[in-house]
């Protein structure tokens, strides 16, 4: 008869949410904060002078909690600003050949950097990239936003990268002093 009795006030008690299996998942849920997402960067073209201050030698990504991160390093650029275009575009054609590149995802953004691939004195490559193929180093898998990321062509100092991503979704444009920062949200 005491086994019953204790029986019912564990399942009593484990009902009123006092037990251990029932009170870890409530305060786990309790600890856990929305992030806030930025809004308001919109999906139209971002440009910016164009500039000749250096050399194309990296580009990296990043996910984030609200967006996805391409970074173009220009190290050589110091405190000047670096030119670029950043848009969508319906199809991805290598400049100047005119030929079209396929990019997988809902949406293609096209981003021009003013930074050539290479040396303007020794024509030396600076950054690996083929045009029409994936982007050296970069892997997109598990990325929210970014689906594939391609190279165009660097000619005459402007560097052409296409970059799918899920949908046309909203995208800002930074700069620090050595590199360019391009960042697309996930959501609306």
């Amino acid at each position: 008869m005491r086994t019953g009795r204790y029986g019912a006030m564990l399942a009593a008690l484990t009902m009123a949410g006092v037990g251990v299996g029932v009170a870890a998942p409530v305060t786990a849920a309790a600890a856990t904060t929305a992030v806030a997402c930025p809004t308001g960067w919109g999906s139209l073209p971002k440009t910016a002078a164009d500039t000749s201050v250096g050399s194309l030698t990296g580009i990296r990504t990043g996910a984030h909690d609200c967006y996805d991160r391409m970074v173009f390093d220009v190290p050589t650029a110091g405190v000047e600003p670096i030119g670029y275009t950043v848009q969508y575009v319906d199809t991805f054609y290598q400049d100047p050949s005119g030929i079209r590149i396929p990019i997988s995802g809902g949406a293609i953004i096209e981003i021009r950097v003013s930074a050539p691939a290479y040396d303007p004195e020794t024509h030396s490559a600076t950054y690996p990239g083929q045009g029409g193929r994936a982007l050296p180093g970069v892997d997109l898998t598990g990325y929210r936003t970014f689906r594939e990321a391609k190279f165009g062509a660097s000619f005459e100092g402007v560097t052409q990268v296409g970059l799918g991503v899920r949908a046309r979704l909203p995208f800002r444009v930074s700069q620090l002093s050595d590199r360019l920062v391009v960042d697309v949200a996930h959501t609306w």
